[in-house]
């Protein structure tokens, strides 16, 4: 087989069969492309020992757990696929272990921090309703940045305090939001958005200046931007946001499997980390107030 043929069928089968996203899709291709330049190319030498060899490299070259696990998961895909399309005689990815990535636990703010970011006054200039109507929404459901870029204004039921999201996986899912997050995006669509509004705005909840739907880089810097101006918040990205409304929602009394749900977690596993995190917290509370800790 042609190397180039190979790595095409593979991104198409990614793409449409797997239907991973673009982000996923170019992070496998980079791993295979890695791996047969390993090879020189050449596909029929690829066994269990080849594979080995080359993670092997990898980790010498210093990579990351999380590379190397995720190399090891596309690994295991690529064989598969290539054993069901008669390229490879067997399956090597089957004998090849698992590489855990490590699993730090997230910075989050506390519940003070999180008022104080919300909190800051504002004019009813465009940007700043829309800033403010994002941050709410990130807080306040818990979505990830490219989940909100992607709502559109009939995405989000008023009434009902609800707001459709697509996820990974193209995975519908309905995530609640509070009267804040409401009153900020009410202030945003009537106040803001119309004065942005473009023939090519469609029907984007969420539009930069130009017009056109906002992009995951500008969410992120008005997170950053707002973080910012908070003493003691720590520097952390905008899924900052999201790690703390999931820690917040356990603190409150919220079950594991309901902040799964609104987080849209596939496994419960992932969602697990949450408790982890409020379990530290704590314990540092615990020995900064208790007199014998």
């Amino acid at each position: 087989m042609d190397r180039d043929e190979v790595v095409g069928e593979f991104g198409r089968y990614l793409r449409f069969e797997r239907d991973l996203s673009p982000h996923t899709v170019r992070a496998y291709l980079s791993d295979v492309n890695s791996l047969l330049d390993y090879m020189n190319g050449q596909l029929e030498r690829l066994d269990i020992g080849m594979l080995r060899e080359w993670l092997a490299d990898q980790h010498g070259a210093g990579k990351a757990r999380t590379t190397l696990a995720r190399r090891t998961a596309c690994a295991r895909t690529f064989t598969a696929y290539c054993h069901r399309r008669g390229w490879l005689p067997v399956d090597p990815g089957l004998l090849l272990g698992s590489a855990k990535a490590a699993r730090p636990l997230p910075s989050v703010l506390d519940q003070q921090q999180a008022q104080a970011v919300l909190d800051v006054p504002s004019t009813e200039e465009p940007k700043e309703l829309r800033d403010q109507a994002l941050l709410e929404m990130l807080y306040a459901t818990g979505v990830r940045v490219g989940e909100l870029c992607s709502l559109d204004v009939d995405d989000v039921d008023r009434d009902r305090h609800v707001i459709r999201v697509m996820g990974k996986g193209r995975k519908e899912r309905s995530v609640p939001f509070g009267s804040p997050a409401l009153r900020a995006l009410d202030r945003w669509c009537i106040h803001g958005r119309p004065l942005w509004v473009r023939a090519r705005s469609g029907p984007a909840l969420f539009l930069g200046v130009r017009g056109g739907r906002i992009d995951a880089g500008t969410v992120r810097r008005v997170v950053h931007a707002r973080l910012a101006q908070v003493e003691g918040a720590p520097d952390m990205g905008s899924h900052g946001l999201r790690h703390s409304a999931a820690t917040h929602l356990l603190e409150g009394g919220a079950d594991l499997r309901s902040v799964q749900e609104l987080l849209g977690h596939a496994s419960l596993n992932t969602t697990q980390i949450y408790t982890h995190v409020s379990i530290e917290r704590l314990r540092a509370a615990y020995r900064q107030a208790h007199p014998r800790a």
